[in-house]
């Protein structure tokens, strides 16, 4: 999708190495770096895919800059936030943007490993964990030369299997893990969630265009729960003349959430 206009600690951050950019008319601002990674439309999409309940506890594994626990705590003023990066300057970039739109209190950023995830976290604490994972196998396409995007992408510092066990980790019975992955690898994220003791519930294929064929899949999931899934019509991006949809552009707006008229909302069952 094309993109958006270690330890704790880390290096300075110079202006030369970042722009500061602007989400829903300017009410968030993200630092990111001028050259890595920088996020896309995908993490906007997760961020509204997922099931918020109210003051509940949430986790964001592999979090880079921090753009979805920005969205999710300005869309959820009672939601507590734990965001898990494992590159130092990423972790510490995210730090920043949450001083930087104030939600530096409730939005905790730890650097850190999933694979190790009971080092720095308690078991069954969450009651819902999103995550935008690494896609690529280590060996699959090539190796960006920058840290950012090469961790990003490819499954070098985790693969999926380390993330949904993560997930299942943090989740109380009950909880939800949403997820965005590329659609031909669908089956190996189903399988991977429910190896994980997290039952896939409702899956939604994400279309460029109407016709077209899917390029992203957001699954979620609950952990402990029964089988069966939901899976509502894809949400197609584009209209002709690559306008967006109407309902992408209200999920650019921040609409609130109970105007999303084509998304059915889904409750999650044991």
């Amino acid at each position: 999708m094309a993109p958006l206009p270690n330890r704790h600690g880390g290096d300075a951050l110079t202006s030369s190495d970042e722009t500061l950019d602007a989400l829903f008319q300017g009410e968030l601002k993200l630092r990111q770096s001028r050259r890595g990674y920088r996020f896309s439309l995908d993490t906007l999409l997760l961020a509204r895919f997922a099931t918020v309940r109210p003051d509940e506890a949430a986790a964001d594994l592999g979090s880079g800059n921090g753009v979805i626990a920005l969205i999710l705590a300005r869309l959820h003023p009672g939601l507590s936030i734990t965001a898990v990066e494992i590159q130092r300057q990423m972790a510490e970039r995210a730090r920043e943007n949450m001083r930087l739109n104030g939600f530096d209190k409730r939005v905790k950023v730890l650097c850190g490993d999933v694979r190790a995830i009971a080092r720095f976290a308690a078991p069954r604490s969450h009651g819902l964990v999103v995550c935008n994972p690494p896609y690529r196998k280590p060996t699959s396409g090539r190796l960006s030369p920058d840290p950012e995007k090469r961790i990003a992408r490819h499954e070098i510092e985790g693969s999926l299997d380390d993330f949904s066990r993560a997930g299942a980790y943090l989740l109380s019975v009950g909880g939800r893990m949403a997820i965005i992955y590329p659609a031909h690898r669908t089956v190996d994220l189903l399988g991977s969630m429910r190896a994980a003791g997290i039952e896939p519930k409702r899956l939604r294929m994400i279309q460029s265009f109407a016709g077209a064929e899917a390029s992203l899949a957001l699954v979620e999931g609950v952990k402990g729960g029964r089988s069966g899934i939901e899976v509502p019509a894809p949400l197609v991006i584009y209209e002709k003349g690559k306008q967006y949809s109407a309902e992408v552009a209200s999920i650019l707006a921040a609409a609130p959430p109970s105007v999303r008229s084509s998304e059915s909302r889904f409750h999650p069952e044991r």
